[in-house]
């Protein structure tokens, strides 16, 4: 299941790229040429166990995610309308103890992220409480990050630290097929997946 980038409201498709090499079983005229001059080269039995060998590995079921992002999730999810202020979400984040809120429209429409560090690059007087004023005027919708990348609840764990590392970013919101925000997967979930997990295994 791929990732979803929305940017303003408008959404694509991640690209993903592929988790390991895949392999091909289809054999070109030159490959078969070379396949024929080797089995011409070993003895009946030798070409018996290697036949029997390549059918096994081809029987074998594809590998399948053992670790699916509702696995690890946080849930339910902080959310704040985007006419909310950032001494708002600085309140939030201070008391739920969260780094990333999730800005959602009057239709409860997922529209922006906004992180601590966001909140405290606008407004850097926030850390020390001296003056709150300017953070009760400014509203979420002017800072926080409209183009987000969410993923399924059955995205692979594997896909979702790909595209954290590539984007550097540290928390992806997880929607429904309806789009509805069902959880939030931050770095410390994947690293509490491991303490818990322990070893965390991504492929059964």
């Amino acid at each position: 299941m791929s990732l979803i980038l929305a940017v303003n409201g408008i959404i694509e498709t991640y690209p993903i790229k592929p988790v390991g090499p895949r392999n091909s079983h289809t054999e070109s005229g030159g490959e078969q040429e070379l396949h024929d001059r080797r089995s011409s080269s070993l003895g009946r039995s030798a070409l018996a166990a290697q036949t029997a060998y390549q059918q096994q590995n081809a029987e074998q079921p594809h590998l399948k995610p053992a670790i699916l992002a509702r696995d690890l999730m946080s849930t339910p999810v902080l959310t704040l309308p985007s006419d909310s202020t950032l001494l708002d979400a600085w309140t939030s984040m201070s008391q739920k103890g969260v780094h990333h809120i999730p800005i959602t429209s009057m239709h409860e429409t997922l529209v922006g992220m906004v992180s601590y560090r966001d909140l405290l690059h606008h407004v850097p007087e926030l850390i020390t409480a001296a003056d709150t004023r300017q953070a009760s005027k400014r509203r979420l919708a002017e800072i926080m990050t409209s183009r987000v990348i969410s993923a399924t609840p059955v995205t692979e764990i594997r896909e979702i630290a790909r595209v954290m590392l590539d984007e550097r970013i540290h928390a992806v919101p997880i929607l429904d097929q309806n789009r509805h925000l069902v959880g939030i997967l931050a770095n410390h979930d994947l690293l509490r997946g491991i303490a818990n997990h322990g070893p965390l295994e991504l492929w059964t």
